[in-house]
């Protein structure tokens, strides 16, 4: 019984070595020749006037999120639509229960006033 768990062990250990190892031969094989040319800020190849960090306000962020979630509905739709003949009624009641959470999800955060764009 241990042997079988000592191949998922063998790859747990390489899956975690294999990024580390990559990053660390990246680190020991980099060009180490800092100068004020490369610190500076560089943003579209014009020099920056001013400050160069400016915040974004958290909307926009937001929109993102909300634009992922329906999308991701999308995604989770498109397969159901397809296959609907083939599903049934416990198929049709899922999508709703679904589609409804998400809506109210959107009801939410239009409530929240996320979507107002000021």
């Amino acid at each position: 019984m241990l042997s079988q768990y000592a191949f998922v062990g063998v790859f747990a250990i390489i899956a975690f070595a294999l990024p580390i190892i990559g990053l660390v031969v990246a680190w020991l094989l980099r060009p180490k020749k800092p100068n004020p040319v490369k610190n500076s800020t560089y943003e579209c190849g014009v020099e920056t006037i001013g400050d160069a960090w400016v915040q974004f306000k958290a909307q926009y962020y937001l929109y993102a999120l909300i634009f992922v979630v329906f999308d991701v509905e999308a995604i989770f739709i498109f397969p159901w639509a397809v296959a609907y003949g083939t599903l049934g009624l416990y198929a049709l009641v899922e999508m709703i229960l679904f589609v409804g959470i998400l809506v109210g999800g959107l009801l939410y955060a239009w409530r929240k006033g996320a979507l107002e764009w000021n």
